[in-house]
């Protein structure tokens, strides 16, 4: 008993000591906020950054909004007895329908096929016609806005090829015109039905990124500006904005909402995605080469604006951009390699 009496008053001066070398004799743990107080302070060197202001956004990935495909006014009517399944993409010279088991093909442009087209012809929609015909290999006319005999033989040979009447001539409804490859969306119809109305929806045949964008981020956003898309298995793909529509009121009613498309700059980086929720990283302002320190390392001074603390001085700094945890700074003796104080 007498052994255990002298061991333990030796145990209890030890732990004293130890107690009072660390600061915690007779009182409880410091909190996080005196202790930051307290602990020597971090440093941090003023450097040149690039800054990139952004914001994380949901976006939908498709291939836009499906747009009917109407049946061009074409005299007599017809059937419809073929119609292309959904999902397949139209080329040039491609069947986009049969009328009464004729094909009507698909050409590029942008004014639709709304007279007659022979010998004598002039006109953009004559010069239309023939950059088709030249880019499916018809040959033996000049590109321009003179429907020749010259064209008239080419066309008389596409009609050949096509399996129709070789009369040399075009007539509306003989083709459907589009800005270029389209992909087929849904059908409308289905044959054995009159040749009218809307046929079938279709979209472009690249995949794009859809997102009703929060009117208070309006400023993220411009046409051409770059996006990072980011997909569902954490892969990522370079986007840029190619469309802005107008404010429109979101469905709950508590807002406005800016619909934005961006395509996808290489759409091998999308893999087997046809149609997926993705996160779209905005990029609304780019500060290169500027100098930054972390947002730590400002200091609030009395009256309004910030410092920083260097030599045991209080430095005022002008502040600019903030991102990613750095803030960029400038004023007299702000420059590269100066070491500034970061409180823990």
């Amino acid at each position: 008993m007498r052994r255990v009496l002298l061991i333990v008053p030796a145990a209890v001066a030890v732990a004293a000591v130890v107690a009072a070398a660390t600061g915690q004799l007779g009182r409880r743990d410091p909190s996080p906020a005196s202790a930051a107080l307290t602990a020597s302070p971090a440093t941090a060197t003023v450097a040149k950054r690039t800054l990139i202001r952004s914001e994380t956004v949901g976006g939908s990935l498709g291939y836009g909004d499906a747009v009917p495909m109407m049946v061009p006014a074409a005299p007599g009517g017809g059937m419809v007895t073929w119609l292309p399944a959904a999902g397949d993409v139209l080329e040039r010279g491609d069947a986009v329908y049969r009328l009464d088991q004729q094909k009507i093909p698909l050409l590029y442009g942008s004014i639709p096929l709304y007279r007659t087209l022979a010998a004598g012809s002039k006109g953009d929609d004559v010069r239309q016609l023939e950059r088709n015909l030249s880019a499916l290999g018809y040959p033996g006319f000049t590109v321009d806005d003179r429907y020749t005999a010259s064209t008239a033989t080419a066309v008389r040979q596409w009609q050949k090829d096509l399996g129709r009447k070789r009369t040399g001539m075009i007539e509306p409804g003989d083709a459907v015109v589009s800005s270029g490859a389209r992909r087929v969306a849904e059908l409308a119809t289905q044959p054995g039905t009159a040749a009218t109305g809307t046929l079938l929806k279709w979209t472009g045949t690249s995949r794009v990124v859809d997102v009703d964008l929060n009117t208070d981020y309006a400023d993220l956003v411009r046409l051409g500006a770059a996006a990072t898309v980011e997909l569902p298995d954490g892969g990522t793909a370079t986007a840029k904005v190619t469309a802005i529509g107008a404010p429109t009121s979101n469905a709950k009613g508590d807002g406005a909402t800016l619909p934005v498309q961006l395509t996808v700059t290489d759409q091998r980086k999308l893999g087997r995605y046809q149609v997926a929720k993705v996160k779209v990283e905005l990029a609304a302002e780019t500060h290169r080469d500027v100098l930054a320190v972390p947002v730590e390392a400002l200091v609030a001074r009395p009256g309004g604006g910030y410092a920083v603390v260097t030599g045991g001085r209080h430095l005022p700094v002008r502040t600019g951009i903030f991102a990613d945890g750095y803030v960029e700074i400038a004023g007299a003796g702000v420059v590269a390699g100066l070491t500034v104080g970061v409180p823990r």
